[in-house]
């Protein structure tokens, strides 16, 4: 059959590995150094791993290919976590035990402790109603769950001054939360909006689960991409562009 499917330009791809948690169903894998499509049966021609691609190697293409097959999709997934599950005795990278370096020790000092910043409530994406007064024409927090444990100054650097959403991409049921991001912008408007995420491969999701609100709600809104390193440091901020 005729469909549109995804193309990946060897040339232009350096085997980086960024549309691999792109792909919900599996179809992308790094082989030999390049980015490969495992099977044209897992690939929807959606497209979700194109934004993903810093060199902008990959395409859609509509052309001769088999029909995308939901079954056997469902069926490698399964495979390939249960074969992850028993290779790392965890699943994903986000899931494996570590021991962190210790820190340097906290000083006591006459120093009264720093105050709380959340000026909101509630902060679960689930229970925000998208008309809360506060969320209008705000600077927005959407926030992977764990990042304010690893982030030590999260209040004073990311929370001072905004609402915020928490979420997990991993462990929640994120299918309605694109709607409800959608509506809360439709509804708010808010002036930005930043995602603070996990290094992880699949806290990324928390990236395109915002970018696909945005889409849907038709709203200009200027979307900053923050990474968080697992021993608390920021290793990036990027700006993600408005397709």
């Amino acid at each position: 059959m005729i469909r549109k499917i995804i193309h990946i330009d060897e040339a232009k791809c350096d085997g980086c590995g960024e549309c691999v948690p792109a792909c919900e169903e599996g179809a992308l894998a790094i082989i030999d150094g390049k980015a490969r499509l495992v099977s044209e049966v897992y690939c929807d021609g959606l497209g979700a791993c194109l934004s993903e691609c810093p060199q902008g190697a990959i395409t859609i293409q509509e052309r001769e290919a088999a029909e995308y097959d939901e079954r056997a999709t469902h069926a490698h997934l399964v495979r390939r976590r249960t074969a992850a599950l028993l290779e790392h005795g965890g699943g994903c990278p986000g899931a494996q035990m570590r021991s962190l370096a210790s820190p340097a020790p906290l000083r006591v000092s006459d120093a009264p402790p720093a105050a709380s910043q959340l000026r909101t409530w509630p902060i679960q994406l689930a229970l925000v109603p998208p008309h809360a007064p506060y969320l209008a024409g705000a600077d927005l927090l959407l926030v992977a769950d764990c990042v304010p444990f690893a982030y030590a100054d999260f209040h004073r650097d990311f929370l001072c001054g905004r609402p915020v959403l928490i979420a997990c991409p991993k462990l929640d049921n994120v299918a309605p939360y694109a709607a409800k991001l959608a509506a809360i912008f439709a509804a708010a408007r808010p002036r930005s909006l930043s995602v603070l995420h996990m290094q992880v491969p699949c806290c990324t999701g928390i990236v395109r689960l915002a970018e696909a609100a945005r889409a849907a709600s038709g709203l200009h809104l200027p979307l900053r991409d923050v990474t968080i390193s697992i021993e608390g440091e920021v290793l990036s901020e990027r700006e993600c562009a408005t397709k």
